[in-house]
């Protein structure tokens, strides 16, 4: 081999390494399992990859036959934003309801149970947790993704979030830094802008991520964000200022960054996903994380050989290509000495397969005073879901509640439906109304506000963020729409 086909395939397979691409299907396709072989070291599953436990462990031993320290990554945060229960809805409450209960050794049982079940299912990369303060509570993105709006309260359960999650051989990719809490924006439409000053920064967004660096998180992830006190032209994703003066050198962060989806309008609607990639990488990202919409062989190319032209033209350092390779591989030797480490007795030992239901009852907050009920109408106000939670996964009160109160009957009101609607379809049954994030949306408040005035007994379901005025005979607030938090609404209402 000639010194520049040797340089060229060194290129090419430092321009894989370092990207993290989804698929369609639940196998993996040729093309892939073949760039797997010529260096992809990473691949990213969503839930149109997942059916069943079985089927994800057979999808991830066909990988680790290709190459056995591959890293296979999921967004799986637990609570709304779920990739393992998509269908049915998750067995955890997310960040929220912990934070709610604020006990961090819970938060730490919790991520290790999730760890654990990743790990079972050949899962070694979470694209988790969310450490962002929510202290705008009109985001529209993050919301109950995050612990809370205290800043002591997200760092504390982040750090045990990363240190339960990692216990189980699982590396955490703590997100989205520098802090995602403070938009009205969603990054997957448009570029959100953080105009905080430093000092607010320093004390409140990246207070979470200072501790997630001391639990020891094995990764990072960017945010598609402006925040101009720290960089006023270039996003976080893009910035040499933030990625690597800020998170590398002044925070010492020695481990791996990673890119938000670059498919994300904030990026590819204003840089391209080929040029916004090279940037990234650039500026200190280590990973490329692209796949939730484009999942395909072609885009994968295209990434590759625009991180090697960028080489090439210089606009990209080779030698910082290289750097980011060899942190990808060493995150993925990391997650291949765990799994070793991890063993079945230890496995065994840290089960706990009720943890989820237990904190999410522990989560809910009443007010008012149960009153008996029998068959009621659920009526859920729907509102658009946001791309990272997605509209596939059921959540809600009224599956849960018929498995109690047998004759229970349910309707789906997206905003254009109002009280009338409901009550006719209610008869002369007690209305559930369940909402999620009332205080944004005037629609369900409106209507709210008229079951209750026409039937006082309306029992209120919150499984947002709890911030409209507690309204209804009975006001439950889970604090997340996961399956195991609508079940514990479900025991309220039913009265066990």
């Amino acid at each position: 081999m000639t010194v520049l086909a040797h340089h060229t395939d060194t290129l090419t397979r430092d321009a894989l390494a370092v990207l993290q691409p989804g698929f369609e299907g639940t196998t993996a396709p040729a093309w892939l399992l073949r760039r797997v072989g010529e260096g992809l070291t990473a691949v990213g599953l969503f839930g149109r990859n997942i059916t069943s436990p079985d089927q994800l462990s057979a999808l991830t031993a066909q990988l680790r036959a290709e190459r056995d320290d591959v890293l296979v990554a999921i967004d799986e945060e637990g609570g709304d934003v779920t990739r393992l229960e998509v269908r049915g809805g998750s067995s955890f409450p997310g960040n929220l309801a912990l934070g709610a209960v604020d006990d961090t050794g819970l938060t730490r049982d919790v991520a290790r149970e999730l760890g654990r079940r990743l790990a079972e299912c050949g899962v070694n990369l979470n694209w988790a947790p969310s450490a962002d303060v929510n202290s705008n509570p009109d985001n529209p993105v993050i919301g109950v993704r995050s612990f809370g709006a205290d800043t002591d309260l997200a760092a504390r359960h982040t750090a045990a979030y990363v240190e339960g999650l990692q216990s189980a051989g699982v590396a955490a990719c703590t997100k989205h830094f520098p802090g995602h809490g403070d938009t009205n924006v969603d990054s997957h439409h448009a570029l959100p802008r953080i105009d905080a000053d430093l000092d607010t920064l320093t004390a409140r967004e990246l207070v979470p991520f200072k501790a997630a660096i001391e639990a020891g998180t094995k990764a990072v992830m960017s945010a598609h964000i402006l925040v101009p006190a720290l960089d006023p032209t270039r996003p976080a994703t893009l910035s040499p200022r933030i990625l690597t003066g800020l998170l590398r050198k002044e925070l010492g962060y020695e481990g791996l960054i990673v890119t938000d989806g670059m498919e994300m309008h904030a990026i590819a609607g204003t840089y391209g996903i080929e040029r916004g990639s090279a940037l990234a990488i650039a500026a200190g990202a280590d990973a490329i994380c692209v796949g939730g919409g484009l999942a395909d062989e072609a885009t994968v190319l295209a990434l590759r050989d625009a991180l090697v032209a960028a080489v090439r033209e210089g606009t990209l350092p080779e030698e910082r290509l290289a750097d980011a390779a060899a942190r990808v591989r060493a995150l993925a030797e990391w997650t291949r000495r765990s799994r070793a480490a991890v063993t079945d007795a230890g496995a065994r030992e840290g089960n706990a397969p009720d943890i989820g239901l237990t904190a999410a009852r522990r989560a809910v907050v009443v007010s008012g005073a149960p009153t008996p009920v029998t068959a009621p109408y659920v009526a859920t106000l729907a509102p658009v879901a946001n791309i990272a939670v997605g509209d596939e996964t059921p959540w809600g009160v009224a599956a849960e509640l018929a498995e109690l109160l047998p004759g229970t009957r349910s309707g789906v009101y997206p905003q254009g439906t109002g009280a009338g609607d409901v009550l006719a379809a209610a008869g002369d049954r007690t209305v559930v109304a369940v909402v999620r994030d009332a205080h944004r949306h005037p629609w369900m408040i409106e209507a709210l506000d008229a079951l209750v005035a026409a039937r006082p007994d309306t029992v209120v379901v919150e499984m947002g963020l709890p911030r409209a005025e507690p309204r209804g005979a009975l006001y439950i607030a889970t604090h997340g729409a996961s399956r195991v938090c609508g079940r514990a609404a479900a025991e309220v209402i039913a009265g066990v």
